[in-house]
Parts: C-alpha cells; sequence; structure tokens
C-alpha cells in the first residue's frame, strides 16, 4: 500500500482535498476534489474552531489544547489551522478572525506585547519581542492576508527589529538586546535567537514576494548552520497546528527543533539541493519514512499522516534552480542544560 492511498483513506476531507490538489494536482474543478471541498466544513477539526469562535471573531484562552491566557495568540493559532487546512479569506470564519487580529494592531504594524513581557508587567520588562508580531502575522499570512496593507505594515515593523548578521533578537529592554537562552543560541550569531528567527522567516515564506529576497535567505542560511538531526521533533509543527500537541509557551514556541519545520521553509523560500546542507536534511527526512511510506510522529500517531503530506508537499517544492548562496558551514550543537549540573564526585 503506498502512501497515496493511506492518505486518501483518511477520515478528514480537509487532508484528502489536499492530497488530491496539491500532492496529486488534480485541479479544483476535478469532480471528486469538488465533492471534497464542500465536505470540509463538516471536518472535526475545521468544526471545532468555527463552534469556539466568539462573535467578536476571536478564540478565547483555553479555546485550543494548552493554549495560552492570551487572547490575541490563541486566535493567531486557530488561524494557523485554518490556513494549514485549506481555508481562506473567503470562509466568513476567517475573515472574522482576521478582523479580530487587524484590530489589536498598533498603528506601526505591531501586536502589543503579551501582559508577562510588557515593560509595565514588571517581570521581564521587554520594549519589544518579535514574535509579538511574528505570531498574529503568520496567522494571517497562512490564510491569504500576506499582501494586505495592514499586513505589510507587520513585514516591515519585523524587518526593522534585524541585526545587523541577519538574525532576529531575542527582543530589547531599556535599549539593550535580549539574553539568549542556550537552547535559542544561533550558530555563527552572537546575539540571534531561534525562537524569534524561526518565527519571522515562517511569517516571510509566506509571502509571494518577500520570500524569495535576500533578507529572508541570509536568516534562512543562519538556521542551516545548525548541524542537527533530531528524528523524534519531525513533524511537530504540524502535530501543534492541527491540534494534536498542545499549543503553549512564547519564546519555547520553537523550543523543539523541527527538521520538517525546517524543510517547509526550505521549500518556500527556495533553498537549493545543490546546497550540501539542504541535500542531507533531505536525506535524512526520507530515511525516516516507514515502508508504508508514512513519516510517523510517534508521541501522536494520529498526527502522522498530516506530517507525511506536509513532508511531501514540502519535498515537491524543493528548489533546484540557481539562485541560493550559502555562507555558513554546518555546525555541531549541544543544548545548554538548565539548573545546576550535577557532581561527578
Amino acid at each position: 500500500m503506498t502512501w497515496a492511498a493511506l492518505l486518501l483513506a483518511d477520515p478528514s476531507p480537509c487532508l484528502r482535498w489536499l492530497v488530491l490538489t496539491q500532492l496529486l494536482a488534480r485541479p479544483l474543478d476535478d469532480p471528486e476534489a469538488g465533492e471534497l471541498a464542500q465536505l470540509r466544513i463538516s471536518d472535526r477539526l475545521f468544526v471545532e474552531l468555527a463552534e469556539r469562535q466568539a462573535a467578536d471573531g476571536s478564540w478565547e484562552s483555553g479555546a485550543l489544547p494548552g493554549s495560552s491566557h492570551n487572547c490575541l495568540l490563541t486566535t493567531s493559532q486557530a488561524m494557523l489551522r485554518l490556513g494549514f487546512l485549506g481555508f481562506d479569506k473567503g470562509h466568513p470564519v476567517v475573515q472574522n478572525g482576521a478582523d479580530y487580529i487587524f484590530r489589536q494592531q498598533a498603528s506601526d504594524g505591531s501586536w502589543q506585547l503579551p501582559e508577562r513581557f510588557d515593560e509595565g508587567g514588571g517581570k521581564e520588562g521587554y520594549d519589544l519581542i518579535p514574535l509579538q508580531t511574528a505570531f498574529p502575522l503568520r496567522g494571517l499570512a497562512a490564510c491569504g492576508f500576506a499582501t494586505d496593507p495592514r499586513a505589510e505594515s507587520a513585514y516591515e515593523w519585523l524587518i526593522a527589529q534585524r541585526l545587523d548578521d541577519s538574525a532576529w533578537p531575542t527582543g530589547i529592554s531599556g535599549g539593550s538586546l535580549g539574553y539568549v537562552a542556550g537552547y535559542r543560541r544561533m550558530p555563527h550569531s552572537r546575539w540571534g535567537c531561534r525562537s524569534n528567527t524561526t518565527g519571522v522567516l515562517c511569517c516571510l515564506a509566506l509571502h509571494p514576494q518577500r520570500r524569495h529576497g535576500e533578507v529572508v535567505q541570509r536568516a534562512l542560511d543562519l538556521l542551516l548552520g545548525r548541524g542537527t538531526q533530531e528524528a523524534s521533533n519531525l513533524g511537530f509543527d504540524v502535530a501543534r497546528t492541527i491540534g494534536a500537541e498542545p499549543f503553549r509557551g512564547f519564546f519555547t514556541y520553537f523550543a523543539r527543533f523541527d527538521l520538517g519545520l525546517l524543510l517547509r521553509l526550505c521549500a518556500q523560500i527556495g533553498a537549493s539541493l545543490e546546497d550540501e546542507r539542504v541535500a542531507q536534511l533531505v536525506d535524512f527526512i526520507r530515511g525516516q519514512q516507514n515502508s508504508y511510506g508514512l513519516w510517523e510522529f510517534r508521541e501522536r500517531p494520529q498526527a502522522s499522516r498530516w506530517v507525511t503530506f506536509d513532508v511531501l508537499h514540502a519535498l515537491s517544492r524543493i528548489d533546484q534552480a540557481e539562485g541560493w548562496v550559502s555562507l555558513e558551514p554546518p555546525t555541531s550543537y549541544k543544548p545548554e542544560v538548565y539548573g545546576k549540573q550535577m557532581k561527578r564526585h
């Protein structure tokens, strides 16, 4: 049995529609694809969101598995799921969610810091953190709002926070760059934060024009510098997007280094297999495919078919054209451990 038969046997009409249209290249007016397009609104993953949406278009904290106490972040995650399922601004649930997010946007294009990080909150005391805008913008861009003028102003705000080495920092506190915890450190960047850089790249990779720019390519180049292969995390971002994994954390949202997410970024941004690091990434991920043609996410097996779809879709789009320039060598990485170390004697 091939992956196609297994994916097309999945109970989710959204997944079957995505497989037909994006992996098997069926046109949208294909009878089977058209039937599934109508059935998508009965998909449990969509119905769960539609039923929990508030009258103002938001999703309250607690509406998603493990969601934070921040309504804006929860709404952004809900929009990310809708976009991943294939819904766009043509659907009223999506449009209402986008209207809510845009209403929270500041005049400079950013969104407000979560309360615990706000300077007035007294805990962290940050003036800005790129993720405060990356999370809402990713949800909007996933649903087709990337070129909306309001979203464009958010992109400009994010680009303005970029460091000279093309990474994004932890944040700014009192005019100084924020501390970079060990698990968020990036090879070849002194102050670059992997969580913030990944979050911003996820937004830029969804923009039809900006994703191919030098700013984006250089940041992806830095991420590719981390030469680690962690099979257990492969597909974690997809599992969280569909709700199989809980949504939580801010800085820790991207704590796991998901090679599936990195592969998707490479495909969207246009990294070439001529880059040895990209070729090694592809070879490693292909090596994780099981005898049934699936990529298993063992912590949440129900997500395995979704992970398989995402990996296959990314593999089909890896750019083989010239123009990708790599500057950073792969670097071995060992995360720092929090807390005191046990003495040997």
